[in-house]
């Protein structure tokens, strides 16, 4: 079975006619690795106290909870997110999955922890996830909207 451009995890939008992609960005498998090590350690924190409010004497069991959880989930989306990618163009930011947008729609470029977040005119929202330099992409995309 072949991998249709709706499952796509790079950009399967055609380029148009003139338009040259200027940057890609990709997930770092670093990033993505220590942003779930966050998630493990909060949500063992949490299981701990709910444990702990409701008077259970095995409270060390919410850190094991939350641990197997966020384990399970940091393998789980690795072999998809590690592998999705963005392209700058010229006109449009594209992305996996067939997503498209003119960089003249976009309105709102903001970090979420190591996310970059596109949100354009019609309300539209898409991340780029695990980024290295957030902060770097950020101010990429902003310079690319306000020339569009």
């Amino acid at each position: 079975m072949s991998e249709g451009p709706i499952h796509s995890m790079t950009p399967a939008v055609a380029l148009e006619e003139g338009e040259r992609v200027i940057e890609s960005f990709r997930p770092d498998r670093a990033t993505h690795w220590r942003d779930h090590a966050w998630l493990a350690a909060g949500a063992m924190a949490l299981g701990m106290v709910v444990l702990w409010l409701m008077g259970n004497p095995h409270v060390w069991t919410g850190a094991v909870g939350g641990l197997a959880a966020i384990a399970v989930r940091a393998f789980y989306v690795a072999s998809d997110e590690l592998t999705a990618r963005w392209d700058l163009t010229d006109r449009r930011l594209l992305g996996p999955q067939g997503r498209a947008v003119r960089l003249s729609e976009i309105v709102t470029v903001r970090g979420l922890g190591s996310a970059v977040q596109v949100v354009t005119a019609t309300g539209d929202k898409h991340l780029i996830k695990y980024q290295p330099d957030r902060a770097r992409i950020e101010a990429r995309l902003r310079a690319a909207a306000e020339r569009a």
